[in-house]
């Protein structure tokens, strides 16, 4: 189902109140909204009004063109002299018409101006609905490793407190109150850097959204399912037939076909019919009524060269889509290949591996503070935690980022 800003009904519109940012939102929700309120939205869909209109005004046929002239008509009888005059008026129509078929191909080139204009909509649509679903996962990963940075650089914070309050004596508790102090610091540092990756994707997220760069955003987490992609051979056959860009170059290679034709066509001229009615009275009075008819004699110019032009336009239009071809199954082989690759390593790893390690950190400081544990090995556990968090983060983005670009490449969605 397409959305239009224009076209909205009631019920659409009502349900924007709904997704407020104050509490946390669904990513299709985000979708959802965007794909509503985003302002770019309207620049597509006046294309698409800008080429239906380019469509109706090649259908138009030309206005005829209509003369009237009055004058006086003077006869002279060369034999006896005598003036007879008295008044003139002629009217005239003239009317084009275009060699036959050449109305058709003048339309069937705007019909492809309004499904190229159409595409592009559709296109928009789809590649920003993949953005937001891209910054949305961004976001949620952002979340989660703010959590675990701030979680580990506050258990290290709390810790080098208690112990610089104690003033140790001896030089290896002084040392190991300053190594946790400078982990302290460390940490915070991580942690503040996680913050700003949280900012900059809600800053990302707000402008397609429509909002205000600073408007708070807390998606709620869902769960990431990430099954293989299916055969190669199945994706390059729905990219073939779906893909937005392949099937511009396919409009743009019939276009170009048309362009010839009407190239072709105009070789021979228009032809001009002139109906027209001339009276005049002296004596007598006379009245003539007649048609004319008018067509240029194609003899020096068969629009050789406007042949020619639109011949070699074709020619590229097709290069053009050959080389689409080939990128195209590039790009869908490379995204398939990084999608299948990540789900391979993630499949290695526990459900649990994060859980696991964020107990395990908890448990590390909780025998560290009882003295049962070295600060080698707690301080290690910490960082593993934090590096843990970051390593399975990074490979669920680079699969979701895989996927998503691959849904854009083929048109469809991939089995999740």
């Amino acid at each position: 189902m397409k959305f239009s800003a224009r076209i909205l009904c009631p019920f659409l519109v009502s349900l924007l109140p709904a997704l407020s940012m104050a509490e946390p939102v669904s990513v299709n929700s985000l979708v959802l909204k965007a794909l509503i309120t985003h302002p770019e939205l309207r620049f597509y869909e006046a294309q698409i009004d800008v080429a239906r209109g380019g469509k109706t005004k090649a259908g138009e046929i030309k206005n005829p063109d209509m003369m009237i002239g009055v004058g006086n008509w003077r006869l002279r009888d060369l034999a006896t002299n005598y003036v007879t005059d008295g008044p003139t008026w002629a009217v005239q129509l003239t009317q084009t018409f275009d060699w036959p078929g050449r109305l058709t191909l003048r339309k069937a080139i705007a019909q492809k101006d309004v499904e190229l204009a159409q595409l592009g909509f559709d296109q928009f649509r789809a590649a920003l609905a993949g953005r937001v679903r891209t910054i949305a996962w961004k976001l949620l990963a952002a979340q989660e490793q703010t959590r675990a940075a701030d979680e580990v650089a506050k258990r290290f914070k709390s810790l080098a407190d208690v112990l610089l309050q104690r003033d140790p004596a001896g030089a290896a508790p002084r040392l190991e109150a300053r190594i946790i102090q400078a982990s302290a610091l460390t940490l915070g540092a991580e942690a503040t850097l996680a913050r700003n990756e949280l900012a900059a994707a809600r800053f990302e997220l707000n402008q397609l959204l429509g909002q205000k760069a600073e408007e708070p955003v807390e998606i709620t987490m869902e769960k990431l399912t990430l099954n293989p992609p299916p055969p190669i051979e199945s994706l390059m056959a729905e990219a073939r037939r779906k893909n937005f860009a392949l099937r511009a170059r396919f409009l743009d290679v019939e276009q170009q076909g048309y362009h010839v034709e009407l190239a072709k066509n105009e070789r021979w001229p228009s032809i001009t019919v002139q109906p027209y009615m001339q009276k005049q009275t002296t004596l007598t009075r006379e009245t003539q009524v007649g048609i004319g008819v008018s067509i240029p004699l194609p003899l020096w110019n068969r629009n050789k060269g406007a042949i020619d032009a639109a011949q070699a336009k074709q020619v590229q239009a097709e290069v053009m889509l050959t080389a689409q071809m080939r990128q195209l199954e590039r790009d869908v082989a490379a995204q398939a290949s990084h999608y299948r690759i990540h789900v391979e390593e993630l499949a290695k790893w526990p459900a649990d591996t994060l859980e696991s390690f964020r107990k395990a950190a908890a448990e590390a400081d909780e025998h560290y503070r009882l003295g049962a544990l070295p600060l080698a090995t707690y301080t290690e556990l910490q960082r593993q935690y934090i590096a843990s968090v970051k390593a399975v983060l990074t490979s669920q983005m680079g699969a979701v980022d895989a996927r998503l670009q691959l849904e854009q490449l083929t048109g469809t969605a991939v089995a999740q």
